[in-house]
This record gives C-alpha cells, structure tokens and sequence, in this order.
C-alpha cells in the first residue's frame, strides 16, 4: 500500500515523517514549500513535484492544509484522480460542513473518506502520540486505524463524516477557556506578588491543575513566544465554532469571550506567535 501526504506545514512535517519511518510500503509527498519536500525525500519519501503526482501514485492520500479554502481547492484539484480503491484522508481542521461536502464527492466517485483532525501539538506529532478524532464509516475505520497509529497513540471514531472535526472544534474550544482562565489568574497572581512559577506549583496541588498549565507556564515565565501552535490557527477554531453554536441556535459566552481575546491578537499583529502570546492580551500590553 502506497501514502501519499499532501501539506508539511509545522504538524505534517512530523506526521508525515512518523510514516516514512514507520511503513512499509512508499510514502509520496508534496507541499507548496519545495524544501519540505526535499527534507522529507532525504528521510525516504518519494518527493512529488505537485498534489496530484501524490495522488496518482498513491492507494491512501493524506491531506494536511490550514483552512476550509484549501480543502476545496485541494480536493478540486485532485478529484479526476480520485476513484474506486482510493482512500483519502483529510486531517486538517476545517468547518465540519465543507468536510461533508468533499466526503460526498469523493464518495461519489466511488472512494472512501475520513476526516481525522489531531490534537495537541508539535512535540507531540514529532513524537507520534497526537490525539485523532475520527469521522468515516466504521468499516472504513478499522482499515485506516492502523495508519493514523503511526501518527498518534489515541485514535477514536467519533461517528460518521464530520463528527470528528465537531469533536476536535469541541475540544479546542475547550482548551481556549481553560486557557483563558489561566491566562487570567496568573496575571492576577502576578500583580499581586505571586511568581508564575510558584503559581502553577500551588494550582498543581488541587483541581485546577491542567494540560495548558502544566506545559506552558515555563514559556509564560520565558515570556517564549515562539511557535508550536500559532494563535491565528486557534483564532480560526474558534470561529468555526462560533459559526456551529449560531448554526444550532446555541449561546456561548465562555467561547465568545476567548474568542474576543484571539480577536485583539490578530488585530495587534500576533497571530503567528504561538498561540500562549494570548497572555500577553490579557494582562493588558496592547491596551
């Protein structure tokens, strides 16, 4: 069985490469960036000059792409070459709409297709334990399981196409309010006389100890704003659950206030720092 990865941007690169080491069959791969794909040839890919040599060449295509818009285009571009046998899988965050949109195409041209969006971040799709949240048909599921395992050590279907995007908008929603709690408690603390790291000690002996906290708050400390998971991708989550909670008719002012501090970021000019830089809005820099 042949893969092909389409996008090796600061996640795929990684994804990609835990492949490469890891099957046994040829791994294909392109990017708009020519380096990344010489990189990834010297790791033992095979290095397309374009998508669709990856997708003639390939039994599974793995798409990786910033945004709903590069989906399109993407899958646009590579549906003639999309057929019967073909798999595709698209693990970019993007609205779970457009995501239905593309399996149904695809599908009609008698392919299978999942949407497989991935937690956590770089240091983690380095290391191959990236959370995958999974939306396909269940039979599909247990053929491409063993393929997202390269990739990451917890991999769950979520339900049928786009499910497992809704899961991942759900999460990173989440993870934005917890951090937007931290964000502001330390900052609090921090006027008050507490350091952050005697802060993130005392928050560890009760329940509000958390991922966000336990990972960052050396970087907060650092004031190390330099990219594993940039603001403006988060901004972009957020703003498609904006537009799922107005879909359903749902209220959600925890999400809405997280999303007005990604607002002020990207209109202060960070949002390619790390998306962490969110606590230099709340304590106040760019009032």
């Amino acid at each position: 069985m042949n893969i092909g990865f389409i996008g090796l941007g600061i996640m795929g690169e990684s994804m990609c490469e835990n492949i490469v080491k890891k099957h046994d069959g040829k791994v294909f791969c392109s990017d708009i960036n020519k380096a990344q794909v010489a990189k990834l040839a010297a790791l033992g890919a095979v290095g397309c000059e374009n998508n669709i040599e990856v997708a003639k060449n390939s039994d599974v295509i793995i798409t990786m792409v910033p945004k709903s818009e590069h989906v399109r285009a993407v899958y646009s571009e590579l549906m003639p070459y999309i057929g019967e046998g073909k798999i595709c899988i698209d693990m970019s965050t993007i609205d779970p709409s457009v995501s239905v949109e593309v399996a149904n195409e695809v599908k009609a041209r008698g392919a299978q297709f999942a949407d497989a969006p991935v937690v956590k971040s770089k240091p983690a799709a380095i290391n191959g334990t990236l959370g995958v949240l999974v939306g396909c048909d269940e039979c599909l599921f247990e053929v491409i399981e063993p393929i997202l395992k390269y990739m990451g050590c917890n991999v769950i279907r979520m339900g049928e196409n786009g499910k497992g995007l809704v899961m991942k908008i759900c999460h990173n929603t989440l993870v934005a309010q917890i951090q937007n709690g931290v964000n502001e408690t330390i900052a609090l603390a921090q006027k008050m006389g507490i350091s952050i790291a005697d802060y993130a000690k005392a928050i560890s002996y009760g329940g509000g100890q958390n991922f966000y906290l336990d990972g960052q708050w050396k970087n907060l400390a650092d004031e190390n704003w330099n990219t594993a998971f940039s603001l403006e991708n988060e901004h972009k989550d957020l703003g498609i659950c904006q537009r799922l909670s107005k879909e359903v008719g749902f209220d959600m002012p925890g999400m809405e206030n997280a999303k007005s501090v990604y607002d002020k970021g990207m209109d202060v000019g960070i949002g390619k720092e790390d998306w962490r830089a969110t606590y230099k809005i709340v304590r106040g820099d760019y009032d």
